[in-house]
Order: C-alpha cells, then sequence, then structure tokens
C-alpha cells in the first residue's frame, strides 16, 4: 500500500497525454511571451532595435525570430510538424542565448544599469529542453501530425487493396 503512495501509482500515465501538456504549454509561453511580443513591436516599431545577428541585418534576424517565436511556437501547440518546429525554435533559441545571453545561465553579481535581466539566460535554457524532448519524441498521439499519418495510413491500405 506504501509502494503505491510513493510510486504514485495512483495516477494515470499516459505519455501522449504527457506530451500534448508540453506541448500546449512551452508553445503557449513561447507565444505569448516572446512570439506576441514581437508580433505588437512590429506594428508599432518594427525590429530598429533588434541585434544583427551574424551581419544578416536587423530586419532578417528580426524576421527569423518573429518565425520561430510566433508561427513555430503556434505549430507546436497545435503538433503540426512539431519535430521540424521545434527544432527551428531550438536553433532560433540557442542562437538567442549563445550570442544575446553570451552562454548566461547563473546571474552576474555585478548589476549594471540597462544591463540584461540577470535571469533571462536561464530562462532561455528552460526552453531548449522541451524542444530537444520534443524532437526526439514527436508531438505524440494527439496531435495534428498522427492525425495526418493515420490518414495517410488509411489511404494506403485503401489504394493497396
Amino acid at each position: 500500500m506504501l509502494v503505491r503512495y510513493l510510486n504514485a501509482r495512483f495516477a494515470p500515465t499516459s505519455s501522449d497525454a504527457a506530451l500534448l501538456l508540453l506541448r500546449v504549454g512551452i508553445g503557449t509561453i513561447l507565444f505569448l511571451k516572446h512570439g506576441w511580443e514581437k508580433v505588437s513591436q512590429l506594428s508599432l516599431t518594427g525590429p530598429a532595435d533588434f541585434p544583427n545577428l551574424f551581419h544578416l541585418g536587423q530586419a532578417t534576424g528580426f524576421q527569423i525570430a518573429l518565425f520561430s517565436d510566433c508561427i513555430c511556437s503556434l505549430l507546436i501547440v497545435i503538433g503540426l510538424g512539431t519535430r521540424w518546429a521545434s527544432l527551428f525554435s531550438f536553433c532560433s533559441l540557442f542562437v538567442a542565448w549563445a550570442v544575446v545571453h553570451h552562454f548566461g545561465f547563473l546571474p552576474s553579481m555585478e548589476s549594471r544599469p540597462g544591463s540584461l535581466n540577470p535571469l533571462s539566460g536561464e530562462i532561455v535554457t528552460l526552453f531548449l529542453l522541451p524542444m530537444i524532448v520534443l524532437m526526439v519524441a514527436g508531438p505524440g498521439r494527439y496531435s495534428l501530425d498522427a492525425l495526418v499519418e493515420r490518414k495517410s495510413e488509411t489511404h494506403l491500405e485503401v489504394a493497396q487493396s
């Protein structure tokens, strides 16, 4: 009896439901915090204050980040092209962590006026791991990817008969 409670055997287990929660949670947070921020910034000021990453230009870097944080995060939420969307988001987040936050993870001991939030590097790294999990595990059964796959298998079976 004690083992049942220690191992939480009373709780239902479903990796597909866990992947659904992960996808919806991380995709929604990424969209609301970064994607919507970029959409509203685009309508107000544009990419004027966006960093010029890899000398691509501010507008190009902004468009890549907008696609990653807005479009890819919504694709992750609905589970369409999840592995590709999470790969693109991972790459964009990794570049932001490397170039903008200089691989910062722990808060800096010095606080300079106008410096970045000391937790911002930590927050970026918190987005990286779920993207890796989604690339490896896929979207799960409760996704549009799974629905498309089931339909294509059905059409393939009908064509083979």
